[in-house]
């Protein structure tokens, strides 16, 4: 069998649980790793919806007529 808490979050969960934990028990090094950490995420999504995006348009114009 398996828990269900083994499975992966829904990616609206886990941003909502990100948005509610609280914040007043971190130091100033654990809010600026945690501001690291969200800028290196930015990029790399970032840097996958170009890369989408640029998919898209290849397949787009490959398949126009």
């Amino acid at each position: 069998m398996f828990d269900e808490a083994d499975l992966p979050k829904k990616k609206s969960d886990l941003l909502a649980d990100l948005a509610r934990e609280d914040l007043d028990r971190l130091s100033i090094v654990d809010l600026d790793e945690r501001i690291a950490g969200l800028e290196a995420e930015l990029v790399r999504t970032k840097a996958k919806r170009e890369g989408a995006a640029q998919f898209r348009a290849a397949a787009d114009s490959l398949f126009k007529k």
